[in-house]
């Protein structure tokens, strides 16, 4: 009966958009109809989607001031907007997450029909709705993960003793809260990792009494900040909980301005962008760089290359290219949604770690290694960088091995495969200058002088 009512409100709302909405239909997400998405398509496409999720406490649906009183201000911005009913939990998560995943992939796949550009499809929760949109961007695979994601005053932690106890208790059932593992799994400010997280805008008042900002909203922003991913945090003196986009919050049309603000500042990748992964270890991370996710080489690449590409960062510290080293880089999320990617190029720089000792006493290995991870881009031009030079042998890195070992069978794969070779070991060799002081990663020159000899090999002059 509840849910009844619930879509007969939702419906009623829906009739007040105004004429900035083009189209306006619901589409079933289940057979039975028990999860439903409303669609708002608007006059004037720009490109950008949303996807709503509503908050409830995951024991009801929140859909009209968290749901479609949206549509109006997105479908007024060419924003197409996106509300998902999605079924409660009750005692299966699987459910929740399943249908806003089924959303968004309805959502890309209509990308064309709609006037979407797929890379740009953002995710916007409230509460509970919050914390599902956060897990969607944490845990889902890459190909249903949003491209950004808004979160008002969302739940993050799982732990009832600091978060909203009915929302941990719906979501992960009542043993659920006596799983330590499972509490910290979908406390999703734990879940946050680098570089693969997309951008978030936290939205929050001061005075929330229900789901309290610091353990929760501010411990995901401090979770993307530390991982130096995109964040904005916005928290307003008053407002408590659950203002939605109602008119009724204090300060809504200065809330409607920063997150106009932000969506705004987002640079979003051409629908036809030259896909371009940058595979690698610390170095490709951007080690040491504070917010590496804009002043990391992969970063300074795509401002060098400009809009026609789209650069992505898959590096992650420490890891090797062989598969008995001891962090290997093809067990590694990045290197599934590296994959998942489907990169036009791939630039892939491995070899520093597994030129240690502990690794190398396998370097018998490091060419099958290689290979298999360019057979498993059959459709990607590579380009296989050699290790810029160890500086200092610092954590057993070995320059000797590097030059002996390492580069002659990355010479040697890549004559055999096909890739081609960028010698970064001989074209940074007068830039010692622009590392940290362990002699091993660059800093941010560093990086942007890795990145100009990058972009240089990918658009050479005519």
């Amino acid at each position: 009966m509840k849910r009844t009512i619930q879509l007969v409100v939702l419906l009623l709302l829906a009739l007040t958009a105004n004429a900035q909405t083009a189209r306006e239909f619901t589409l079933n997400l289940t057979d039975d109809g028990a999860a439903q998405m409303v669609c708002f398509l608007p006059e004037t496409p720009m490109g950008r989607a949303v996807v709503g999720v509503p908050g409830g406490g995951y024991s009801v649906l929140s859909n009209g001031h968290e749901g479609v009183l949206a549509s109006k201000w997105m479908n007024q911005r060419g924003i197409a907007y996106f509300v998902v009913n999605y079924r409660l939990p009750e005692g299966d998560r699987s459910k929740p997450i399943s249908d806003v995943e089924k959303g968004i992939r309805i959502v890309r796949d209509s990308a064309t029909i709609w006037g979407i550009n797929p890379h740009d499809v953002g995710i916007m929760g409230f509460s509970a709705g919050g914390h599902l949109s956060s897990v969607i961007s944490t845990h889902s695979a890459f190909e249903v993960r949003p491209d950004f994601t808004i979160l008002f005053y969302p739940v993050i932690s799982m732990d009832e003793r600091v978060s909203h106890k009915w929302s941990c208790r719906n979501f992960l059932g009542e043993e659920g809260q006596k799983d330590a593992k499972l509490v910290r799994e979908f406390s999703t400010d734990k879940a946050v990792r680098r570089h693969l997280t997309p951008p978030a805008c936290i939205i929050m008042a001061s005075d929330d009494r229900l789901v309290p900002p610091v353990t929760n909203g501010v411990r995901y922003y401090e979770a993307m900040r530390n991982a130096g991913n995109e964040c904005a945090m916005y928290i307003y003196p008053t407002g408590d909980h659950g203002f939605g986009f109602g008119p009724w919050f204090k300060y809504h049309d200065r809330m409607l301005d920063d997150l106009g603000a932000w969506l705004d500042a987002r640079q979003t990748p051409k629908p036809d962008a030259i896909r371009v992964a940058c595979i690698g270890n610390s170095i490709t991370d951007g080690f040491g760089i504070d917010m590496a996710g804009a002043y990391g080489y992969p970063a300074k690449l795509q401002k060098l290359l400009g809009d026609k590409y789209w650069v992505k960062n898959f590096g992650v510290s420490s890891r090797t290219m062989l598969n008995k080293g001891d962090w290997p880089y093809m067990n590694e999320q990045a290197w599934r949604d590296a994959l998942a990617f489907k990169p036009d190029i791939a630039i892939i720089k491995l070899g520093t770690n597994d030129s240690k000792p502990e690794n190398w006493q396998y370097g018998s290995e490091f060419r099958q290694d290689l290979e298999q991870m360019l057979k498993a881009l059959p459709d990607t031009k590579i380009y296989l960088c050699t290790p810029i030079p160890a500086f200092k042998p610092t954590w057993n890195i070995s320059d000797s091995v590097i030059v002996n070992e390492i580069i002659p069978i990355q010479r040697a794969v890549a004559k055999k495969q096909g890739a081609q070779i960028i010698d970064l070991h001989t074209l940074y060799a007068n830039d010692g200058d622009k590392m940290l002081d362990d002699g091993i990663h660059p800093d941010s020159k560093g990086a942007h002088r890795m990145a100009e000899i990058i972009a240089a090999a990918l658009t050479p002059k005519k």
